[in-house]
């Protein structure tokens, strides 16, 4: 049986530019400070729970900013092809990292099919913007030293 898309189900939010002000608002409070009520169909009120709040202030910045939302929990499994897709890299380059262990991956049981976890695909996300960043620095420094690099 052929699996579904993890990502095709995945909640996707796209920005509206009439809101633009409101999720910007929205984005700068401070989630320890904010209480969020929900009112309920038979008119009672929830409070949302701080892990919640934090999600919404989170994703209020993201469409403010004009990008998109998708939700997907950290845990959910993703297929090479579907992790290629969220790094923007190539299906045989996110094949040679899962081969070199550089993000880890698990095989289906008695199949050849490999799984990534998404906090594994975000951690190596976040490796991988940190040493850029460190490359720019010293570029940076050996530019502002005046150094052949």
């Amino acid at each position: 049986m052929a699996r579904t898309s993890v990502l095709a189900r995945a909640e996707k939010v796209e920005p509206n530019p009439t809101h633009q002000n409101v999720l910007a608002a929205t984005a700068r409070m401070v989630p320890e400070q904010v209480e969020v009520l929900v009112r309920t169909p038979d008119g009672g009120e929830l409070a949302l729970p701080a892990e919640l709040v934090r999600i919404l202030l989170a994703s209020a910045g993201e469409l403010a900013r004009g990008h998109a939302v998708t939700v997907l929990a950290s845990e959910v499994q993703l297929s090479p092809t579907e992790t290629a897709e969220l790094l923007g890299l190539s299906r045989p380059f996110v094949a040679r990292l899962l081969d070199a262990g550089d993000i880890p991956s698990t095989n289906l049981p008695g199949s050849s099919h490999r799984v990534v976890r998404l906090a594994d695909v975000l951690a190596f996300q976040q490796r991988r913007q940190r040493r850029r960043e460190g490359r720019r620095q010293i570029a940076d420094a050996l530019d502002d030293a005046g150094l052949p690099y």
